[in-house]
C-alpha cells in the first residue's frame, strides 16, 4: 500500500499530474504544506456547537469514503446521488466521488421522494448516500425515509449509504450500509483516479421552464479553474481568512463557493446547516462574531427576510471581522442592498452583488475584481469577469451596439466553467442555450447597459411585459414596490390585457401589523410612477400570506402566471416549492379578489 506522504511527496515531483486529480488539487497538496490548517468550519444547526475540521482530517474522511464506495463497486463514471443535510461529512461524499472518478449528483435535502427518484432515475445513480436524519431550524427531517420511498422502484440503485447525523435508530434494508462502520474499516489512502479535463465532475439538476429537471454536466478542469478564480479575485480572498457562504450544497452556489472554490485555494470555508431566524433573527450575525467570518455570500431573499426584524438583531453583534459582502442567487433590490451595506458592513465593507446561473458553473458579472477603490453602484453587478464576453442582443438577434441600451444578456465566447450539456439531452442543451442567438450563449436574462459601460440585469427575458409596446422588466416595478416600508415582498407577472397588450400584476406580502391595505396598494401605484412611469403601474395589486418559493428561495412566478390566466388545473411541477400547500392559499385569494372586483 503506498504511503500518504509518499504519494505527496511523489506528487510534488511532478506537477503536471496535479492537472488531471481535482481531490489532489483540493485536498492533498494543502496537507502536504498546512496538514493542521482548517479546511472546513461545520456550523451545526444546535447554535455554538461549531465543529472545525482540517485538511489532514478532510482527507482522512473523504479517502475513506472513497474507499467505501469502490469496496460496494462504485468506480469511475458511476453516478451517485448525494441527498445529505450540510456537514464534512457531505463534503467529504462529493469529494470521494470525484477522488474514484465518479460522477456526483447533489440533490437538496428537502426536495420529495418523487423529485429525489426523477433525479435517480434520469441519471441512473448506482448509489445514495444520506443520513438517518437531518437537522434543520430545530426540526427533525426524515432523510431516510424519504429516500427509502424514492428508491423503492429504482433498478438502478444497489446499495444505500446510511450515516448518522442524529441518535435516533431508523429502518435498515438489504441494500443500506452503515456508511460510518464501514468507514472505519477503510484504509486511510485512497489513490485518486487519473481523470481527463473534459471528463464529468458532477451532474446538477436545475429547473427548466417546461417543468422537467434538466441535468447540468461540469467537468473537472475547467469547473475547478474557473470556481478557485471567481472565489480568489470576486471576494479578494486572502489566505488564512474565513470565508462564510451559507448556501446549501444541494445548489450550485454550495458546489462553487462553499466546496470546490474554498477548499482549491487552501481556504477555510464555513458549512451552515441551520437557517437565518434559528434561534432568533441574529443567527448569522452572532455566527460571524463568533468565527470571525471575514467574507459573507448569502442571499437577498434572506436578507429580506432580516430586514424586517430591525437592526438590533444585527448590532448587538460584532462584525468587525467582515471584509466583504456578497448577494446571490438573483437581482438584490436597493433597499436590501443599502441594509446589508450600512448595516451589516458598517458602510466600510466592499459589496459585491454577483450574477451566474447553475449553468455558468461560477460568478460571470460582479463589481469586483476591478481596480483599487473603483466605484461600486447599489444593486448593480457591473462588470464581466476576466474571459467574459458580455453582449445585448435585440429582438431581431443582432449585436446591440453602444450604451444606455437594454436587450437579452448574451455571452460572446466559451469560458472554463460553462456547463458542457444536459445529461442525456444534449440536443436540449443546444436549443435552451445557443438556438435562440446563434454563436451565443443566451443567459435568459435581460440587462441593461448603463452609460458607464456596467451592467444592470433586469431579471428573467420570460418576466418582461410589454406593456403598450414599452418592454419593461417585472423586477424594475418589484424594485420600486419594494421601496414601501409596509411591503417586505413582491413578485410582479405580465398577463393578457385587451388594450394594452400586456398589463402588470402584483402580488405583495405586507407586514404583520399592516392595516389600511387600500391606502397601501394607493401608495404602491404612485412609487411606480415616480420611479419608472405611468404606464409601468399595476393594473391589479393582490395581498397574499406568501410567495410560492423554492427552496433556495426564488419566487416561482410561473405559477403566479398560471393563477392570473385562470390555467390552474395544469401546474406543472410544483415538488420544487418549499411548501406547495401556498398554491391553493393563493388559488383562493385570487378568487376572493376576482369575486370582490365584479361586484
Amino acid at each position: 500500500m503506498l504511503d500518504q506522504a509518499k504519494f505527496t511527496e511523489h506528487l510534488a515531483y511532478d506537477q503536471v499530474c496535479l492537472n488531471f486529480f481535482l481531490s489532489v488539487n483540493c485536498l492533498d497538496r494543502h496537507v502536504e504544506k498546512s496538514p493542521n490548517r482548517v479546511a472546513l468550519i461545520w456550523e451545526r444547526d444546535e447554535p455554538g456547537t461549531a465543529v472545525h475540521v482540517t485538511y489532514r482530517e478532510l482527507l482522512d474522511l473523504t479517502c475513506r469514503l472513497a474507499n467505501t464506495l469502490k469496496k460496494y463497486g462504485i468506480q469511475k463514471g458511476d453516478k451517485v446521488a448525494i441527498y445529505m443535510s450540510v456537514s464534512p461529512l457531505s463534503v467529504a461524499a462529493m469529494l470521494a466521488c470525484a477522488r474514484i472518478g465518479a460522477v456526483h449528483t447533489v440533490v437538496f435535502a428537502g426536495f420529495s421522494a418523487e423529485s429525489l427518484a426523477g433525479r435517480i432515475m434520469d441519471s441512473g445513480c448506482k448509489a445514495v448516500i444520506t443520513y438517518n436524519q437531518g437537522v434543520r431550524g430545530g426540526r427533525i427531517i426524515e432523510l431516510k425515509t424519504t429516500v427509502d420511498e424514492a428508491v423503492k422502484n429504482s433498478a438502478s440503485i444497489k446499495h444505500v449509504f446510511v450515516a448518522q447525523r442524529t441518535d435516533n435508530k431508523v429502518q435498515m434494508g438489504d441494500h443500506d450500509i452503515p456508511l460510518e462502520e464501514e468507514m472505519a474499516k477503510a484504509a486511510p489512502v485512497c489513490i485518486p483516479e487519473s481523470m481527463d479535463s473534459e471528463d464529468t465532475l458532477f451532474m446538477l439538476y436545475t429547473s427548466g421552464s417546461t417543468g422537467k429537471p434538466k441535468g447540468i454536466i461540469h467537468t473537472q478542469a475547467g469547473y475547478l479553474l474557473y470556481t478557485a478564480l471567481t472565489h480568489k479575485y470576486v471576494f479578494d480572498y486572502q489566505e488564512g481568512e474565513v470565508f462564510g457562504c451559507v448556501a446549501d450544497i444541494g445548489w450550485i452556489t454550495g458546489h462553487s463557493y462553499v466546496v470546490y472554490g474554498p477548499l482549491c485555494n487552501g481556504g477555510t470555508s464555513v458549512l451552515f446547516e441551520s437557517t437565518p431566524v434559528y434561534p432568533d433573527p441574529g443567527r448569522y450575525w452572532e455566527m460571524v462574531q463568533r468565527l470571525k467570518i471575514n467574507q459573507f455570500y448569502g442571499a437577498p431573499t434572506s436578507i429580506r427576510l432580516l430586514l424586517n426584524y430591525g437592526e438590533e438583531w444585527v448590532k448587538k453583534y460584532d462584525r468587525a471581522s467582515l471584509k466583504t459582502l456578497g448577494s446571490v442567487g438573483e437581482p438584490i433590490n436597493h433597499d436590501a442592498w443599502q441594509w446589508f451595506y450600512h448595516v451589516v458592513g458598517e458602510g466600510r465593507c466592499t459589496l459585491v452583488d454577483t450574477w451566474w446561473q447553475t449553468e455558468t458553473g461560477g460568478i460571470c458579472i460582479a463589481p469586483r475584481p476591478s481596480e483599487e477603490k473603483a466605484e461600486i453602484v447599489p444593486a448593480m453587478a457591473m462588470r464581466p469577469f476576466f474571459g467574459i464576453v458580455p453582449v445585448l442582443m435585440n429582438e431581431n438577434g443582432k449585436v446591440i451596439e453602444g450604451n444606455d441600451v437594454s436587450g437579452a444578456l448574451c455571452i460572446a465566447q466559451p469560458w472554463p466553467g460553462m456547463a458542457r450539456t444536459i445529461y442525456g439531452d444534449h440536443q436540449r442543451f443546444v436549443d435552451a442555450y445557443f438556438k435562440a442567438y446563434p454563436g451565443y450563449y443566451f443567459t435568459g436574462d435581460g440587462a441593461y447597459r448603463t452609460k458607464e459601460g456596467y451592467y444592470q440585469i433586469t431579471g428573467r427575458m420570460d418576466d418582461v411585459i410589454n406593456i403598450s409596446g414599452h418592454r419593461l422588466g417585472t423586477a424594475e416595478i418589484e424594485d420600486a414596490m419594494a421601496d414601501h416600508p409596509e411591503v417586505p415582498e413582491t413578485a410582479v407577472i405580465g398577463y393578457p390585457h385587451k388594450i394594452k397588450g400586456e398589463g402588470a400584476f402584483a402580488f405583495i406580502v405586507l407586514k404583520e401589523q399592516t392595516a389600511h391595505i387600500d391606502r397601501v396598494k394607493e401608495e404602491l401605484k404612485t412609487i411606480v410612477a415616480s420611479k419608472i412611469a405611468k404606464y409601468a403601474v399595476p393594473d391589479h395589486i393582490l395581498v397574499v400570506k406568501r410567495l410560492p418559493k423554492t427552496r433556495s428561495g426564488k419566487i416561482m412566478r410561473r405559477l403566479l402566471r398560471k393563477v392570473v390566466t385562470e390555467q390552474s388545473s395544469d401546474m406543472g411541477d410544483v415538488t420544487t416549492l418549499d411548501d406547495p400547500s401556498v398554491v391553493k392559499e393563493i388559488l383562493d385569494a385570487y378568487q376572493k379578489y376576482k369575486e370582490k372586483s365584479s361586484s
